[in-house]
C-alpha cells in the first residue's frame, strides 16, 4: 500500500490489563490513550495476540518494577501499521508480527507501538491469527536449536512434543536432519508422528527412562530441548551422553554434584525476552530475522502451525485462557482476536 494511505486513529483505545499480580489472574478491561510514536517507532492496529505460558506466569507473579498499574499484558502480536515517520519501513498498511518488550506495556490493546527493526512483515497468504501463533514459540525454538547445535544425525529429545514449542522443534529439527525422540500423552502420539517424530514415548509411562534407553542405546542423547523443567531436567541429563547439550526453558532445579561430574552437561538457558532486557539491538533485530525465516517456512508449507483456539477480546475470557496456560494439557495455541 502507498505511504500516503491514512487511517482514522482514535484518541483512546480498549486494553486488557493487570491491576496487581495474583494467583487468581484477575484482569480488567480499561480504556487508555493511544500511544504516541517517535523516531523509528511504528503505530500498529493490533489484530491478534498469541497467549503463552509466560503471560500467565507474569500475571500471577508480576515481573519487575518497570510495570506500572494498570499494566497491559501480552507479548506476541500481529497487526497493521497505521502510522510511521517518513522513510521508516515497514510502510503504513503492511501487516507485521513481533515479540514485544516484556518490561514495557503489553500488546493486548487496540493499538500499540513497536520499534520498526524488531518486526517481521507477514506474507498475504498467512492470516493474522496464524501469525500470532509464531513469535514466542517459534523464535525460542530457533534459539534452542542453535544452542543445541542441531545438525544431520544429531539425536534430539524434545520434551512435550505436542506443545507449541514442541511442534515447532520437531519440524525444524527434522529439517536439519536430526533423529527426533519426543514425549507426549498417548492421545497426541498421532499428531507428533505426523510432524516427523521418529520415536514417541508416553510421558506418564513409569518405565519411560528404561524404554528411552532401550530405543536409543548406550550412548545417550546428543541434545535435549527441555520445556518441562524440575525433575524432568535431572532425568534428561541422566539420559544424555557425556558432555551432551540441553536447552532449558524453565528455571533450573538443584543438581547433585555426582550428576554434573558424571555427565558434564552443556546447559543453555533460553530467554527470548533477554533481547529486550539486555538492551541488545542486535538481538532485537535477530528476532525480526527469525520471524521472517519462520513466516517463509509457513508460507512455503514447510511448517505446520499449532491448532488455533480463538479467545474473545475481553478481560474475563483472557483470564480464563491464561488459567488454561497454567494448567496445560492442550496442544494448540490460544489467540486473542481483536476487533476495533
Amino acid at each position: 500500500m502507498s505511504d500516503s494511505q491514512e487511517y482514522t486513529i482514535s484518541q483512546t483505545m480498549r486494553a486488557i490489563a493487570l491491576q496487581q499480580p495474583s494467583e487468581q489472574i484477575n484482569l480488567v478491561d480499561i480504556e487508555i490513550p493511544v500511544p504516541e510514536c517517535f523516531d523509528n517507532e511504528l503505530l500498529v492496529k493490533v489484530e491478534a495476540v498469541g497467549l503463552n505460558p509466560r503471560d500467565a506466569k507474569f500475571a500471577q507473579t508480576g515481573f519487575c518494577n518497570t510495570w506500572k498499574a494498570p499494566h497491559v499484558v501480552g507479548i506476541d502480536a500481529v497487526g497493521v501499521v497505521v502510522k510511521s515517520n517518513k522513510g521508516v519501513f515497514p510502510e503504513v498498511g503492511q501487516r507485521v508480527m513481533w515479540h514485544a518488550n516484556i518490561s514495557g506495556p503489553g500488546v493486548l490493546s487496540e493499538y500499540t507501538k513497536v520499534p520498526n527493526f524488531a518486526v517481521s512483515v507477514v506474507p498475504e497468504s498467512i492470516t493474522a491469527n496464524q501469525a500470532a501463533t509464531i513469535p514466542c514459540a517459534g523464535m525460542a525454538t530457533l534459539i534452542a536449536l542453535e544452542k543445541l547445535q542441531i545438525i544431520e544425525g544429531t539425536t534430539l529429545l524434545v520434551e512435550a512434543g505436542a506443545g507449541a514449542v514442541g511442534q515447532f522443534a520437531i519440524q525444524l529439527a527434522k529439517q536439519r536432519g536430526a533423529d527426533v525422540f519426543t514425549t507426549a500423552s498417548k492421545r497426541n502420539h498421532k499428531l507428533v508422528k505426523k510432524l516427523g517424530a521418529d520415536a514417541i514415548f508416553d510421558y506418564k509411562d513409569r518405565k519411560l527412562c528404561e524404554k528411552m534407553s532401550r530405543e536409543l542405546g548406550a550412548q545417550g542423547f546428543d541434545a535435549v530441548l527441555d520445556t518441562v523443567g524440575g525433575e524432568s531436567t535431572i532425568r534428561n541429563i541422566e539420559l544424555m551422553r557425556f558432555s551432551g547439550r540441553i536447552a532449558c526453558f524453565k528455571p533450573l532445579p538443584t543438581f547433585e554434584q555426582r550428576l554434573l561430574d558424571k555427565k558434564a552437561p552443556n546447559i543453555g538457558i533460553i530467554s527470548l525476552c533477554g533481547a529486550w532486557l539486555a538492551n541488545s539491538l542486535c538481538a532485537q533485530q535477530k528476532m525480526s530475522f527469525m520471524g521472517n525465516l519462520l513466516l517463509e517456512n509457513v508460507a512455503k508449507g514447510n511448517i505446520k502451525l499449532p491448532e488455533i483456539s480463538v479467545v474473545d477480546f475481553n478481560a474475563n475470557s483472557v483470564s480464563v485462557a491464561l488459567h488454561k496456560q497454567i494448567a496445560g494439557g492442550f496442544t494448540g495455541k490460544q489467540v486473542v482476536q481483536i476487533r476495533v
